[in-house]
């Protein structure tokens, strides 16, 4: 069945469940899936993503992290999963609140930047003996190597820093900037301001933790002190790091992590 707003076919099992939704494209994010807010008359809201059949692994992932971390931290609710054809769909309703990079949050810096190191302390100190998924050192380098094995590094797509790099070289650099040493701790992998949500200035939710798991701190705050830098100003990454309680981030970490994102 098609969508009449969408213009997608659907599975059956989620025409029923998304029947009489208004759909909406979101554009924000950089996942490679289709994602679209879906409301209705009664005032719920879904979201539905949609990966090509390239991207199912990653779905899939997500997908298990969510139900890793129902009970645990203030994430979206699961309501459908299913593949059908070439297309892997994920159905999980809506998170109260806005992103952080709306506009009318990122106008109070200061609560931003408290909001952003009140979420990563919640989900840092989250109990990791039973959790599944790692994403150390090692493990995030083995994947840094398959994907520019299978040549999926956007090389346009680097840093302003790293442009005009290879992605051979990046990974050379990578190797050689590697830590010496981490810590573990429940990390959410892709820590920006989209992936934040509030409502009524107070912490809601986390979205998009495909990539999350057992790392080390500085994984979510390098992430997030670039997402800061490029939304607020340079300024304010310090408040953050104090408001965190890390007076004196590792710098090397901190660019590590950042090299690190490129290949993802």
């Amino acid at each position: 069945m098609t969508d009449p707003n969408a213009r997608l076919e659907l599975p059956r099992a989620l025409c029923t469940i998304t029947a009489g939704a208004r759909w909406q494209r979101v554009t924000i994010g950089e996942s490679g899936a289709a994602v679209f807010r879906l409301q209705y008359a009664h005032g719920a809201q879904h979201y539905l993503k949609i990966a090509p059949d390239r991207l199912a692994e990653d779905l899939e992932q997500e997908l298990r992290r969510l139900q890793w971390l129902a009970d645990r931290a203030p994430v979206p609710r699961v309501l459908a999963f299913t593949q059908q054809q070439a297309a892997s769909y994920l159905l999980t309703l809506a998170v109260p609140g806005l992103n952080a990079a709306e506009p009318q949050i990122i106008a109070r810096p200061a609560r931003l930047v408290q909001l952003l190191a009140t979420g990563l302390r919640l989900l840092h100190a989250l109990p990791i003996d039973d959790c599944p998924f790692n994403h150390g050192m090692d493990a995030e380098i083995a994947r840094a190597r398959q994907h520019l094995e299978q040549g999926l590094v956007d090389e346009a797509d680097f840093d302003d820093a790293r442009a005009g790099w290879s992605a051979h070289d990046l990974f050379g650099e990578l190797l050689a900037t590697r830590p010496s040493s981490e810590d573990r701790v429940l990390t959410h992998g892709d820590y920006c301001l989209p992936n934040v949500l509030s409502d009524d200035g107070q912490l809601s939710g986390f979205v998009d933790l495909g990539r999350a798991g057992i790392g080390d701190p500085h994984r979510d705050l390098a992430l997030a002190a670039r997402s800061i830098r490029r939304n607020v100003g340079a300024e304010w990454v310090a408040p953050f790091f104090e408001a965190y309680g890390l007076e004196s981030p590792d710098p090397a970490k901190l660019a590590f992590y950042q090299l690190l994102d490129e290949f993802f």
